[in-house]
């Protein structure tokens, strides 16, 4: 394999000084379910390793998936809760970005486990490999790690073990990074904005676990009732919201995806799980990200809204056109 030291051009200077290569093992892939292991490969500007950690993590609930994982409730038992080692992976993720396969997954379990511990992430940026893969065009049968780790020549020894993970991307993350670095290419970095919302309330237990006491969880999904406003149109720039409006979201939210569409709908909007030509708005934090819903926002004209501006328009949504605003109930705060 060739040298990847031996770039066409000077080092990038608006590349990162230095990255977090992360994979975490969990109970499962929805909200409420919780890390297991966790492993972090230090690399240096250039890629280099400066060192790794690993951690096994008590989930407090049913180990989940043990056939891909490995990791029983008897290895988990004794294992440090969350808390117990977020001083300790703070310190790997502090001033890095971090590097992850499917990053979006790594980082919503992260930022997850670190809201409820009540602990800000020290992670401000994330790369996912498999975005840097299609930016660089490499020639893969799909967007598996292990696809990538076979293009270039990296052995898996323990596949869904955090710890090899990470060090299978770390040794695959090296060669992309200095091949981006030859054209100048864009790194596709992403802000990571940390959950801001958690809720304390009972989660539904699987059979033969009986949640801790105090466990909290995030709002579990729910058919919503249909939107009883006509449909005004799409958003207009420097106008108001106004009820019924068709608004679709793609990506990470910084508060909790199910919390901003609660106040989506409290506030008389129509909540889509698509994007079609009667969407009014798209909100997303990465109105460049080739997603489906971003490719057909921009095909269709549909306006694009950052979550920062369309949570500002919430605080005062105009009323649907003839229909009378109820007054203020005696007990409205």
């Amino acid at each position: 394999m060739l040298d990847d030291r031996q770039t066409a051009a000077p080092w990038p200077t608006a590349y990162p000084q230095g990255y977090a290569v992360v994979d975490v093992e969990t109970t499962g892939l929805a909200r409420d379910d919780r890390i297991v292991s966790a492993a972090v490969y230090r690399l240096d500007a250039l890629g280099d390793v400066e060192d790794h950690w690993y951690t096994l993590v008590n989930p407090e609930r049913d180990p989940g998936p043990v056939w891909i994982h490995g990791l029983t409730s008897d290895a988990l038992e004794g294992a440090p809760l969350f808390p117990e080692v977020a001083a300790q992976l703070s310190e790997r993720l502090d001033g890095r970005v971090l590097v992850a396969h499917n990053a979006a997954f790594d980082w919503s379990m992260l930022a997850r486990e670190y809201a409820r511990a009540a602990i800000t992430a020290p992670v401000r940026q994330r790369l996912c490999t498999i975005a840097l893969s299609k930016e660089l065009r490499l020639p893969l049968p799909n967007h598996k790690l292990e696809s990538l780790a076979a293009h270039f020549g990296v052995v898996q020894q323990r596949a869904h073990h955090a710890l090899d993970d990470a060090r299978v991307l770390a040794e695959a993350f090296r060669p992309s990074l200095h091949a981006a670095a030859r054209t100048g290419a864009r790194l596709p970095l992403l802000e990571c904005r940390p959950l801001t919302e958690w809720t304390d309330s009972p989660v539904a237990p699987r059979a033969g676990y009986q949640p801790s006491r105090g466990q909290g969880t995030w709002r579990p999904s729910r058919k919503r009732p249909a939107c009883p406003y006509p449909n005004p149109g799409r958003y207009e720039p420097d106008k108001p919201l106004a009820q019924g409006m068709r608004v679709a979201f793609s990506g990470d939210t910084s508060v909790d995806r199910e919390l901003l569409e609660d106040r989506a709908v409290e506030a008389g909007l129509h909540v889509a799980t698509s994007v079609s030509r009667l969407t009014s708005l798209l909100v997303t934090n990465d109105p460049d990200a080739a997603t489906s819903k971003t490719v057909k926002a921009k095909s269709f004209g549909t306006p694009i809204l950052e979550e920062s501006a369309f949570t500002h328009l919430l605080r005062d949504v105009a009323p649907a056109r003839g229909v009378a605003v109820p007054p203020p109930s005696p007990s409205s705060e």
